[in-house]
């Protein structure tokens, strides 16, 4: 097994270990009850678009894994099989390791076999090249492209990444030469919006804004390293502040909330702030792991019924009604943002 494959391994590992730090901020967010909602649960519609791609929910499968032989193999076909059965949109994990070594691609290429018709992320790092990108999307038959900023993670891995000039640059070369649109993946450590109105410049079709409050990738690297580095386990932008932050720029581009999102709830309030989907992964990976491929599909099947019962008692019919029901912030989140000149009120004044 290579270095890489391994790494892939250790990552899966440490994740299920360290679990999910429920830190994301939306404990800082209370959705404003409707008592006469005018609403039917059997009316909600839960379709919703990021960028050009419309999703049939906005609950997605986020990227995990692959690249790591047959045991990332099995995780990823159940994974697909999963948002197959339950026809919601998956991400695999970074492509690289198979582009690098082409007997890793069948962990990757099991998603699409097992999941014909479903819309799955193709993913890779900043360094990528268009001529990659198109490889890593030809691979797996993508129908849009992660492109994941890991900074924070690079500089604790020990075989890390140290140097990170021109990605902004790197990352409008992929925009322009390929036929999919572009996600741009914060891997934990939150986006602010100064990145984001930069990423939206060059034409990315939307940003993940992958908060701080879920799985903790400095802490993961950090059991793999003999000289601990804790300078960035408490590193980062709450998953709550960071979608805030990304929906306060001007310009037409999505953005998905995740990072430590876990039930239907996080997953409204994401919507309610603004996001137009959201992306769970440790919290799912943890399940299927522990209780199996049966408690996966339900648990898949109970946030999206639990979210139609939430958007039904806030009088909200579809995705975009969500996005404009009103809330109150407060806490560390309305602190942080009212520092950063980001207006609270308009979210609870709306109509």
């Amino acid at each position: 097994m290579s270095k890489r494959a391994q790494r892939k391994l250790e990552h899966i590992q440490h994740t299920l270990a360290l679990g999910q730090q429920r830190l994301n901020g939306f404990d800082d967010i209370t959705l404003i009850h409707q008592s006469l909602p005018n609403l039917s649960v059997a009316k909600i519609d839960l379709s919703t678009k990021v960028g050009e791609l419309i999703l049939s929910s906005p609950l997605l499968i986020n990227a995990m894994t692959g690249g790591g032989g047959i045991d990332t193999m099995k995780i990823n076909e159940a994974l697909a099989r999963a948002a197959h059965e339950t026809n919601i949109a998956i991400a695999v994990g970074s492509q690289m390791s198979a582009i690098k070594d082409k007997s890793e691609q069948p962990s990757y290429k099991i998603m699409r076999k097992v999941n014909k018709d479903g819309i799955i992320f193709g993913n890779l790092g900043s360094e990528a090249t268009p001529e990659q990108a198109k490889i890593a999307i030809e691979m797996i038959e993508a129908n849009a492209l992660q492109i994941h900023l890991n900074v924070v993670q690079e500089l604790v891995m020990p075989e890390g990444d140290r140097d990170f000039t021109n990605v902004l640059k790197r990352i409008e070369k992929i925009v322009q030469h390929v036929d999919v649109p572009v996600i741009v993946k914060e891997v934990g450590f939150g986006m602010n919006r100064e990145v984001a109105a930069k990423l939206s410049e060059i034409g990315v079709a939307a940003i993940d804004v992958g908060g701080f409050g879920g799985t903790n990738f400095s802490k993961i690297e950090n059991l793999r390293r003999q000289r601990i580095l804790h300078n960035f386990d408490h590193w980062g932008i709450s998953t709550a502040v960071s979608i805030a932050e990304v929906i306060s720029i001007k310009g037409n581009i999505s953005v998905i909330g995740s990072g430590g999102i876990q039930n239907a709830l996080d997953l409204a309030k994401s919507i309610a702030l603004g996001a137009s989907a959201a992306g769970v992964a440790g919290f799912l990976l943890k399940l299927y792991i522990e209780k199996g491929y049966d408690a996966l599909v339900h648990e898949i099947i109970n946030i999206l019924e639990d979210l139609t019962y939430i958007m039904t008692a806030l009088g909200a019919k579809t995705v975009d009604e969500l996005q404009r029901v009103p809330l109150i912030i407060f806490g560390n989140t309305h602190h942080w943002l009212n520092e950063r000149g980001i207006d609270t009120k308009r979210y609870s004044v709306r109509e």
